[in-house]
């Protein structure tokens, strides 16, 4: 799928991508060390990559959109929403964790909202790995299936 946003002829929306990546990863990282046994800011920090994260992937998840709505084959199209409704069900998922945060004055995460940040990132990955196999053309068996391309 070819972007159609682009900054000195480098697609945007891949560029996005990497930094609710990261975010995510890095509040994944405090939150490690914050229930290992570190100090209590380590939890505040998490919780600001998760916003932060939150932001930079809705940026990411609109610039996908408009690559999207400019493809014209309808495979391609369909790859496309189906990458888009994965990334937004690891926001979704973000969302969720933060708003639960939000009720400990110290923004800390316990060891099941632990789990579920980690299963999130991993979701986030698998996302980002997806998107990349459908930017170059090697798209997985299901995906093809899912848009109708039996090849």
């Amino acid at each position: 799928m070819e972007s159609r946003l682009s900054v000195a002829g480098q697609a945007v929306q891949p560029i996005l991508v990497m930094f609710p990546l990261g975010l995510f990863a890095m509040a994944v990282l405090f939150d490690m060390a914050d229930l290992l046994g570190g100090p209590s800011i380590l939890g505040a920090l998490a919780y600001w990559n998760v916003a932060a994260g939150l932001f930079a992937g809705l940026l990411a998840t609109l610039a996908g959109a408009v690559d999207v709505m400019f493809v014209r084959h309808s495979g391609a199209r369909r790859l496309g929403v189906l990458r888009g409704l994965l990334n937004m069900g690891v926001l979704v998922v973000f969302t969720v964790i933060l708003m639960v945060r939000m009720r400990d004055p110290e923004r800390v995460a316990g060891g099941g909202l632990f789990l579920v940040e980690l299963l999130a990132l991993v979701l986030a990955g698998y996302g980002a790995w997806f998107a990349g196999k459908i930017a170059t053309g090697h798209t997985p068996a299901f995906a093809r299936a899912l848009a109708g391309n039996r090849n």
